[in-house]
Order: C-alpha cells, then sequence, then structure tokens
C-alpha cells in the first residue's frame, strides 16, 4: 500500500454549541481562503436556513484548505445522534477526526455517540479543548473526562495517545501549553498535516470509490460524492456501478470536480483518496460503489445503525386542505418521501395501515421534525401522526431501545426529575454533583419514556435544563406507563374562534389558538385539565339585548398563547390525534373529526377491551 501525502481528509465533531462552525471560520480565514477585506459572513458551514436558525449543523457538508502546499479535505459533521446517518458517511471519507470539546462542559452525549464510530472506524483522534478563556473553563477536570470517556469507549491503546491542542475558536488561536497563548492556528494545521496519515491506496488496484452522499445539479443532472479508494479517475470515463443484488448500471461521468475551499472547481483527473464529485450520474444510491467497465470490483457497503423511532405520514385531510399549500396530492408526499431516502441512508420508508399513509422510520423525533420541517417550507401540506418506538423480538421477548439519559440542572430540580422519569419506567444510574449548585444525573430510560418529556422538563427546570441522550441497545419491555394524563378541548363546528367563547373556557385548560383564527369541527384548541376530552363551541359569541347595562362591559382579556413549534405538536399529540402542517401554520386535529364517527370509534375501542 502508499499513501498519498499530498492529502489529508478529516471530520470535525463535537456537541451542538462546543464552536466547530466558528473553529472552522477560523480555519478558512487563516488558510487563504478569503482575500484580505473580503466580506465573509459568520458560520459560513451552516448553509441550511434550520442550520442557521437553530445553531446546529444537520447535513454533513465538504470543503478545503491549502497549507505548505498540502490539501486539506475537511467534513462539517452533524453533533446531534438523531442525524447519525450523516456521521457514518463522512467518517467513510476521512483518515482523522479532530474531537472539539468545551472547556467547562466536557465531552457531552452526541460528543460520545460521534466519537464511538470515529474509534469503531480506527481513525486518529486530535482533541482540541476549545473555549479556554471561558471564566468557567476546567481544563484539567475536562482533559481528564475525556480520558474516561475513551477507556469507556475501549479505545485501543495508540488511540488513547492523542495529541491535545488548547484553541479560542472565536480568535482563531491553538495552542500545545494552556498557559502559553498562542497567535493562530498554525499549530492545529501542523497537528493535521504531522499526525492525521495520508489517504492510502493499492497501486496496482484499478479505480474504485465508494458512493458516500448524491446531490443533484439543474444543469449537470444527478452528483456522486465520494472518495476514491484506488486508481485515478478521468473526465468522460467508461464505468460502472456495482449495486445491490448483483446489479450492475452503465456509467459515463461527464464532468468531475473536486473541492476548492467551499466550491467545486472542475479538474481533468483525480488521484487516489480524493473527495470528488461525479457529475451525469442516475439513478445510482449511496453505498454502490463506481469503478472501472473493464475491471468491475465491489468495495464493502456502509453499514448504518437501525432505526427505532416511526411516524405515519399522511395526505391533508383537514378541511382547510389545499388552501395553504401548494403539493397537497399523496403521490407528491410519496416521491418527496422517496427522494429523502435517496439521500439520507438513515431514513427508510414503508406502506402503513391507511391507502394514503406512509410509515417514515428514522433515528430519533428530532430528525423527523427536521424532515417534517424541510418539506414544510418546500410547500408541502400533511398530516403526521404521534412517534412511536420501534420494538424488536428476540428469543421470544419483546425488546424496545434504552436511552442513555444525561440532564444537567439545579440541585432543588432532582426530587421532580426523578419522580417524573421513574414515572416513565427511568432508573437512575449516576449523580455528579461538583458542589457548584448544579449537578448532572444520569439516566436508563426507554426511548418511548421521552416522548412528550421535553416541554415538560422545560417547564419543570424554569427553562434551565440541558438534555442530551444516546442509544444505549435493546432491552426487554419494561411495562405500560401513561403518555400524557391530559385530554383535548376539541372544537365542536366550524367557524372563527371569539373572544367570549375562549374566555369562557380558558379555566378548563390551556389554550393553543387566538381570537380571530379559524377552526374546524374536530380540531383540537386546546389540552384539558381532566384526563378526558371535551366537545366545545368557541365559536359562541355574547347574546345581546337592547337592555343598557348597568355598568361597563369589562373586556375579555386571555393569557398568551404560546406559539405551536413543530416539536411541541409532535410532543403533544395522542394516539388517536394527528399534527396538520402546512406552509402557513400547525395545528392539531382529531384522526376521526366527525363528532358522531369518534365517539362510536371509541365505543368500539373500549368494548374491545373488555371495558
Amino acid at each position: 500500500m502508499q499513501t498519498n501525502d499530498r492529502l489529508r481528509n478529516i471530520a470535525i465533531i463535537a456537541h451542538v454549541d462546543h464552536g466547530k462552525t466558528t473553529l472552522l471560520d477560523s480555519m478558512f480565514h487563516q488558510s487563504g481562503l478569503y482575500r484580505r477585506g473580503q466580506d465573509v459572513e459568520d458560520r459560513v458551514m451552516d448553509s441550511m436556513d434550520l442550520e442557521r436558525e437553530r445553531g446546529i449543523t444537520i447535513a454533513a457538508k465538504n470543503c478545503s484548505v491549502l497549507y505548505n502546499d498540502i490539501k486539506i479535505n475537511i467534513l462539517d459533521t452533524p453533533g446531534h445522534a438523531d442525524f447519525g446517518g450523516e456521521v457514518e458517511r463522512a467518517l467513510m471519507m476521512v483518515d482523522g477526526v479532530i474531537l472539539l470539546v468545551d472547556s467547562s462542559e466536557g465531552p457531552l452525549p452526541q460528543t460520545r455517540f460521534v466519537l464511538k464510530k470515529a474509534l469503531e472506524s480506527h481513525k486518529k483522534i486530535i482533541v482540541v479543548i476549545n473555549k479556554i478563556d471561558r471564566k468557567d473553563a476546567r481544563i484539567a477536570e475536562v482533559m481528564d473526562e475525556i480520558y474516561e470517556l475513551f477507556f469507556d469507549l475501549d479505545a485501543a491503546e495508540d488511540q488513547i495517545e492523542f495529541p491535545v491542542l488548547y484553541a479560542i475558536g472565536r480568535d482563531g488561536i491553538a495552542q500545545t501549553d494552556p498557559e502559553k497563548p498562542g497567535k493562530d492556528l498554525r499549530v492545529l494545521f501542523d497537528a493535521i498535516v504531522e499526525e492525521v496519515p495520508g489517504p492510502s491506496y493499492d497501486p496496482e488496484a484499478p479505480f474504485q470509490m465508494l458512493v458516500s452522499d448524491l446531490s443533484y445539479s439543474d444543469y449537470l443532472g444527478g452528483l456522486a460524492i465520494g472518495r476514491i479508494a484506488n486508481g485515478a479517475v478521468r473526465r468522460n470515463s467508461e464505468l460502472v456501478a456495482l449495486q445491490e443484488g448483483n446489479k450492475i448500471l452503465n456509467l459515463r461521468s461527464t464532468k468531475l470536480q473536486v473541492y476548492e475551499g467551499l466550491k467545486l472547481a472542475e479538474v481533468d483527473e483525480a488521484q487516489p483518496g480524493e473527495i470528488v464529485v461525479l457529475a451525469g450520474i442516475e439513478n445510482v444510491h449511496i453505498g454502490d460503489t463506481i469503478c472501472a467497465k473493464d475491471t468491475p470490483l465491489a468495495m464493502p457497503r456502509i453499514s448504518i445503525d437501525e432505526p427505532t423511532v416511526a411516524m405515519a405520514f399522511t395526505v391533508n385531510s383537514s378541511p382547510f386542505s389545499g388552501t395553504e399549500g401548494e403539493h397537497v396530492q399523496s403521490n407528491k408526499l410519496r416521491e418527496r418521501l422517496h427522494k429523502e431516502t435517496l439521500r439520507n441512508i438513515a431514513i427508510q420508508i414503508e406502506e402503513g395501515e391507511g391507502v394514503d399513509e406512509l410509515l417514515v422510520k428514522g433515528r430519533g423525533e428530532f430528525q423527523l421534525a427536521i424532515l417534517i420541517e424541510t418539506m414544510r417550507r418546500e410547500g408541502f401540506e400533511l398530516s403526521v401522526g404521534r412517534p412511536r418506538v420501534i420494538m424488536r423480538q428476540e428469543n421470544g421477548k419483546l425488546m424496545e431501545p434504552i436511552e442513555h439519559l444525561f440532564i444537567d440542572c439545579a440541585e432543588e430540580h432532582v426530587g421532580v426529575i426523578s419522580e417524573k422519569l421513574s414515572q416513565r419506567k427511568g432508573r437512575m444510574v449516576n449523580l455528579v454533583n461538583h458542589g457548584t449548585g448544579r449537578v448532572r444525573l444520569e439516566f436508563s430510560i426507554p426511548a418511548r419514556g421521552l416522548i412528550g418529556y421535553r416541554n415538560e422538563f422545560l417547564t419543570d427546570t424554569k427553562g434551565m435544563g440541558i438534555m442530551n441522550g444516546y442509544l444505549e441497545g435493546y432491552e426487554p419491555y419494561r411495562g405500560d406507563f401513561p403518555s400524557r394524563l391530559t385530554g383535548s378541548l376539541v372544537a365542536d363546528r366550524s367557524g372563527e374562534a371569539l373572544s367570549y367563547a375562549l374566555g369562557n373556557l380558558e379555566p378548563r385548560g390551556v389554550l393553543l389558538i387566538e381570537p380571530g383564527e379559524k377552526v374546524y369541527e374536530g380540531m383540537i384548541i386546546g389540552i384539558h385539565n381532566r384526563a378526558n376530552d371535551l366537545n366545545v363551541n368557541v365559536c359562541k359569541g355574547k347574546k345581546l339585548t337592547n337592555m343598557r347595562a348597568s355598568g361597563r362591559d369589562d373586556a375579555v382579556v386571555l393569557s398568551p398563547v404560546q406559539p405551536m413549534s413543530l416539536e411541541r405538536a409532535i410532543e403533544l399529540i395522542r394516539d388517536d390525534e394527528l399534527v396538520e402542517v402546512t406552509p402557513k401554520n400547525i395545528r392539531l386535529r382529531k384522526n376521526i373529526l366527525n363528532i358522531t364517527e369518534r365517539e362510536k370509534a371509541e365505543k368500539k375501542a373500549r368494548l374491545a377491551k373488555g371495558e
């Protein structure tokens, strides 16, 4: 085997808000990617609107910088476990990983998830402790936590002997000693070049490339992205794609591109180890091997973790269907979801129970919420059901996914959190108290126990709690527990919500709509204080007479209504309810809108249970 010493392929992994994208901005500036005085926006790698709004990385993205005539391809990976499919694809293309850790918070659950994948792939690790200028920095303790994390993940002996750098990503500074201030990121670039090996290849082997990502251009057609494992490729070469089931697809690459900075540059030939984009490639899937036509030789396909959560997607069947979106037909919905599976290998689609129902499976409810929000912004109208976890059968036992949950909260909130999670079959496995007034709790809890809990958690901790987790594995089913203890306030007719009616209903529960909003029969307008559903008339106005009142009527003053976000809507609904998603609104509704039909269905369900 030989190595291409003119190349380095690395990925940067970090927990949300540990400074990954900001550090990348500084690397771009100091590598000469931008000319002096050029106007550049911050967080340039967070190119999606959703990434900028939420401050997280959702999709893995590629870029490159030049340092001492060595090209460094950099892959920006998501930090959230729900986007693990993106992480697995990115790690297939790199030889080393920069692990970025906050100097105060230390390694958090999502860091653990991505690092585990990197260690399993035997990637070279460089640890960078970021934000060392924080007043609450605890560098020595964080270093101990990082070593503990490596031991917990069964890292090999050579993997534990990792180089450590200290950085202030915002200021573009890296140093080898926390007490000796640095000037720039030169030591980081040197560490990448010296510690991360160049991509290795077999000089005798023909051209091979594993497809790790797909894209599409209106001008060039389908784009296949991947790293060249062996051999070289030229533009307009005769190629084949080796697919599942021993299928062979003939291809011709009309254009060959590589990453230069943040853009793509056209080249005539690419060498082994380079991350390339082949244009004009149709009907290829992630995991396929593209190779020379005369010497077809397949590579191992990308293996990913199985999905753990499923949601039912259907067309919008409410009375407002088609009034707010462009795409409402079931064939458009099916086509869009199929397109998503081509680019996102962590998403799977199956036929649902109804005619227009599709069962979409993913890593977590957050991943599916991002997909729904993306479709909503593309003009789709759809309805989605309550998330449910995917169970397994092993040796005749029902197995369910178990999350390892980390909670950071104030000491006074430990009691209520422990009580709520124990009701959801959670078990506390660790409690760490540094005497600062905040504690870290660890729980082993069924994944279904976390559905609908996040908003409750934020309320209990007054918005100051932090909750993260990762999939720990599967255990025998821990038993049933109530998911939501309150019922719904359901509109019994169509019309416009009036202040007078809403004012009378406010003592009955928490309202979800404001005066003037249009409603329809079966739409959920609030959360009932009690366990049962209550059908209400929100269109009822005050009866007027020609008699003068002895005093002035008081104006109806309603409590402010919390804006309905997609994540909150998904957490609120019960099994017999849906979220109606349109480009303009998010509404909650009953699965069966008509009151009479709904009561018949409920009675039938009770009889079936023997109640």
